[in-house]
This record gives C-alpha cells, sequence and structure tokens, in this order.
C-alpha cells in the first residue's frame, strides 16, 4: 500500500538523503536497474516540480533511462539498511542482477513503468522533461581535478573522465511504500 505525499513536505529529508546516498532505478527492454547516487536536486521550473539527477556517460543505467525517460528516486527512511545504498553502487546491472543479488523488493510504478522499492520506501516517480550533457569547458579547474581527474572509463570505479549527463524529471507522482 501507498501513501501518496507532498514532496514539498518532505523536501529536507529527500535532500539530506541525496547526499547520504540514495537509489536511482529505470528499466527498458525488460530489464530493471538501480544505482546509488549522492548527486540530485530538487527545485520547480516551468512550473513544474523537478528532480534533477546526473549520471555519467558510461553507465547502464544511462543506456536504460536514455531508451525509457522514466525514473524513480528511492529514498531511505526510519529502519531502511543504509548499507543497501553502498551494495548498490559497487556493481554494474549490466553484468548484476541487483534486485535479486540484495534481496530488493520491486514495487510497480502508478505513473511510470518503472519501480519503486520497498526497502527504500520513500519514492519519486519522474519522467523526463530534459537532458543536457555537462560541458566540461564550462567547468571550473578545480571541479574538474576532483570530479574527472583520471583518463579512464565508466567501467572504473571512483574518479574517472567520463562527464556526467545531467536529467531534469518532472515528479509525476509521490508516495511512502
Amino acid at each position: 500500500m501507498k501513501k501518496i505525499i507532498n514532496v514539498l513536505d518532505y523536501a529536507e529529508p529527500i535532500l539530506k538523503s541525496v547526499r547520504k546516498g540514495v537509489l536511482l532505478t529505470t528499466v527498458a527492454d525488460g530489464r530493471v536497474n538501480t544505482m546509488a547516487i549522492s548527486w540530485g536536486m530538487l527545485g520547480i521550473e516551468w512550473g513544474r516540480l523537478l528532480f534533477s539527477t546526473f549520471v555519467r556517460t558510461g553507465r547502464f543505467t544511462r543506456e536504460l533511462l536514455d531508451k525509457n525517460g522514466e525514473f524513480t528516486v528511492n529514498i531511505p527512511m526510519r529502519g531502511s539498511d543504509p548499507a543497501l545504498v553502498g551494495k548498490c553502487g559497487i556493481c554494474s546491472g549490466r553484468e548484476v542482477d541487483k534486485f535479486e543479488q540484495f534481496g530488493l523488493t520491486a514495487e510497480p510504478g502508478e505513473k511510470v513503468a518503472v519501480p519503486g522499492i520497498r526497502e527504500y520506501p520513500l519514492a519519486l516517480e519522474c519522467r523526463v522533461v530534459c537532458r543536457q550533457e555537462q560541458d566540461r569547458a564550462a567547468m571550473h579547474a578545480a571541479v574538474i581535478r576532483e570530479c574527472y581527474p583520471e583518463n579512464v572509463g565508466s567501467e572504473n570505479w571512483g574518479a574517472n573522465h567520463d562527464i556526467h549527463i545531467a536529467y531534469i524529471g518532472e515528479i509525476v507522482n509521490a508516495y511512502i511504500i
């Protein structure tokens, strides 16, 4: 059962959780994947309530997200296992079914084709309204040094050269499972 919520009433705990790590989930071609994220923004533009997230170009999640255009943001609440975000951040969905591997329970989306995750019960259902690859030339040199220092691809975890794509998703539904 899902309790519909007003996202703005939960803005502070959502953003505090993003900083620590939440799960971004998407699906395409019959495959569902979730990944750990700790970069995201909540805001309003074009008269719409939005969640913006950033995914490196080489990630499997990016491939699915580009095909589907929908995602959920899955946020832990009291009693949630904080280790799940770390587990989902150390392997690729290309090789591992993270739902099976880590015992995640998919809850069907209501307004999107992407599930929420019962173990991280605060869910934002989003549809991409804008996709923008970040411009390395427009970034401050310190950001390049700190976030994109190594000349290796996304198959290497941690800092690498793959730039992020900003996905701005309209929040079309929000609830607690």
